[in-house]
């Protein structure tokens, strides 16, 4: 897959539908992982669960800048509503509908892609450990020198991608703040930080 497309996968759920909800993201470039997030939303419906992981994946995408997003979702719903099949009636939904539209419009261009669940199991995965109480994607403990190299690999592959996107003349994309927040995020992931 190029290196241009962002490739996201996105999982909502909530037990009991309404039920404690939460959402899920998984974002790859180039087919590294790049970004990963999960957290509880309380008492919600599914549908509510799996836009919110759009939007929250989208709003994260906006550090690529301009890249070409392919994301996947195991949502028949959100998928069709999103390529316009299907209207939005729900007046919850249509509010996050209208933000994950408008945030689209970031990017050269946006697909969305129904896959089946077991094609979408590692954003499953993180939606239901945050479900569970357990803290979503944390790796197994390793020794402290073993993840200072990790995370010193992924802090230098996310801004060698920030200089070349900067070296194509975009000074501003990715937005300098953006990329701290990832460089940020990585430490966090790799326990470096709390």
């Amino acid at each position: 897959m190029s290196e241009d497309v962002v490739q996201i996968h996105i999982d909502g759920a909530a037990r009991g539908n309404p039920g404690p909800g939460a959402f899920a993201f998984v974002i790859r470039r180039g087919g590294k992982l790049v970004a990963r997030e999960a957290g509880c939303l309380g008492r919600t419906t599914n549908n509510v669960a799996e836009y919110t992981a759009l939007v929250r994946a989208l709003e994260h995408a906006v550090q690529f800048g301009t890249a070409k997003l392919l994301i996947h979702s195991d949502s028949e719903l959100l998928v069709k509503q999103m390529n316009g099949e299907y209207r939005v009636k729900n007046p919850d939904l249509k509010v996050l509908y209208e933000e994950a539209r408008q945030l689209s419009r970031k990017f050269a261009s946006v697909t969305i892609k129904h896959v089946a669940r077991e094609l979408n199991a590692e954003a499953d995965r993180l939606c239901n450990e945050a479900l569970d109480g357990r803290t979503p994607g944390a790796p197994p403990a390793a020794p402290a020198a073993a993840r200072a190299d990790a995370a010193r690999q992924d802090a230098v592959d996310c801004l060698r991608t920030a200089a070349a996107a900067w070296a194509r003349g975009r000074a501003n994309d990715p937005p300098v703040e953006a990329v701290w927040d990832q460089l940020w995020s990585i430490l966090q992931e790799h326990g470096l930080v709390r």
